[in-house]
């Protein structure tokens, strides 16, 4: 079972107690935008009068040497255990189906899921998905910029590549405030030639501004992908002309923590890109875009990703709750003549090239006076205006309409917040999409609510922009600061 650095001790206290862990293998603290995160005092709070009784040893690498508190009995350092073990580690046999890890990711109310991957399903499917998508080279140094505490961290950094035998560098931490070209650094430095991030750190980078990039030899770079949501065409632009130098293809990835490895990819070389869309299924894989009674629908109508038969990296379960994951995976669209298809809870589109448009969570669609808009749709037009470096679109009820369309807008350096821009955007939007999307409201802000691994947390702002208390899990929360700051401007 693994945990990302940035949970709370209430988090991890519920985690282990769900999975019902024995040892935890911590570190002193980490690094994040310099700053250390205290990883060892996060474990000593989730611990705390015996709250986790399963748990019996806990192992603590040495890594910003800060002074920590160690439990006799209980907290062992790493290189103490390690200096008497040899060397010699043979590989343990496993069984197909052993459980290789759980992995939590968020549910909109309750307890987050415990997603479980067992071993030669997984290993085969995330080997063959990072030789084929990133077209991996003996000599290539491959940069994954995700946590490993994630899924793309897992698949991408950790099981896939090494499977490989490839170069795959790992950083520690996120760009900094004393060094905002730290991540173009990196790829000078070690002459990284595939780099795979996510749409948000694009959008980050963006609005940093090219001198960056620009001021750094990016030449070694041959292939480009993105990963954790949809990318808009902008964005994409971006990434292709400034951080590719218009020479670099780019894999624009969907996939999920359930599917454990890429589902939806272009291969590079053999299917032409277009910017924003996922393109098409990798080999093997049944995707189709239907609807609520499971029939496909036309070319260019929204409806419900699906994917109709098993592939190797599936899910097996939800961990100790195997009725949530039937109910939520496998019951949202009616089975026919037995056949259950596999429901993503994203919504998609299928052009007459057969190419996927990810349209986001089916939950983030706004229903405004009858018409379904999809937020991704607003969100892409916002962010083509020049002063808008990201944007995150919700539904707030309204009497009228039913649904009111909300922005939550962060801007580029060089603007500011002003009623007139204010009025300006709103107008853009109906330019680019229709007087039915526009917005009834925008809202500023420095930065959005993002879950470690970069994804926007609607849900959260769908609260805010309708006044209500936010519930759920809150867990996997970058920054709450970015939270506070919204209710107190609310």
């Amino acid at each position: 079972m693994w945990f990302f650095g940035g949970f709370s001790a209430e988090a991890l206290r519920d985690r282990m107690i769900d999975a019902q862990a024995k040892l935890v293998v911590t570190a002193d603290g980490g690094w994040r935008k310099d700053a250390i995160v205290p990883l060892k005092a996060q474990v000593d709070k989730a611990l705390a009068d015996g709250a986790v009784p399963s748990v019996e040893n806990v192992l603590v690498v040495r890594r910003t040497e800060q002074k920590i508190q160690m439990q006799p009995g209980r907290d062992h350092w790493w290189h103490d255990l390690q200096a008497g073990v040899s060397a010699d580690c043979p590989a343990e046999p496993m069984d197909s189906e052993d459980l290789l890890f759980i992995l939590y990711t968020s549910g909109s109310t309750g307890k987050p899921k415990g997603v479980v991957h067992t071993t030669a399903g997984y290993n085969l499917y995330t080997h063959i998905t990072t030789q084929w998508i990133f077209d991996l080279q003996d000599t290539d140094v491959y940069w994954c910029t995700a946590d490993v505490g994630w899924i793309t961290g897992h698949s991408y950094i950790v099981y896939g590549p090494l499977s490989n035998g490839a170069t795959t560098l790992m950083y520690e931490g996120a760009p900094r405030a004393s060094n905002p070209g730290c991540t173009w650094d990196v790829i000078e430095k070690h002459g990284v030639n595939v780099f795979y991030t996510a749409p948000t750190a694009i959008r980050a980078f963006i609005k940093m501004g090219e001198h960056y990039p620009n001021a750094r030899n990016l030449s070694s770079l041959r292939l480009l992908g993105t990963v954790g949501e949809p990318i808009n065409p902008e964005a994409w632009m971006w990434y292709y002309r400034v951080i590719g130098g218009s020479r670099c293809p780019i894999v624009d990835t969907w996939w999920q923590t359930e599917t454990g490895g890429i589902m939806v990819t272009p291969l590079p070389g053999a299917i032409a890109t277009k910017p924003g869309s996922a393109t098409r299924p990798f080999p093997g894989i049944l995707a189709d875009v239907v609807d609520l009674d499971g029939e496909p629908v036309a070319d260019n109508d929204g409806g419900y990703l699906v994917v109709r038969y098993p592939w190797p990296g599936m899910m097996r379960t939800i961990y100790g709750d195997p009725e949530r994951f039937r109910h939520t995976y496998w019951e949202h669209i009616p089975p026919r003549n037995g056949h259950y298809l596999y429901f993503a809870g994203d919504g998609a589109r299928r052009d007459p090239d057969g190419y996927f448009w990810i349209m986001g969570r089916v939950d983030d669609v706004i229903n405004v006076a009858g018409h379904r808009l999809g937020t991704m749709e607003i969100e892409s037009a916002l962010v083509s205006h020049p002063a808008v470096a990201e944007a995150a679109v919700v539904g707030k009820p309204d009497d009228l309409k039913g649904q009111e369309v909300v922005a939550f807008v962060t801007l580029e350096g060089s603007h500011n917040p002003s009623d007139e821009l204010n009025q300006a955007l709103k107008q853009h939007v109906v330019s680019e999409i229709g007087a039915i999307a526009r917005p009834g409201e925008i809202r500023f802000t420095d930065a959005l609510p993002k879950t470690r691994s970069g994804k926007i947390m609607r849900r959260l702002l769908r609260s805010l922009a309708a006044g209500q208390e936010i519930l759920g899990d809150t867990s996997t929360l970058e920054d709450r600061g970015v939270l506070d700051k919204l209710r107190e401007d609310a």
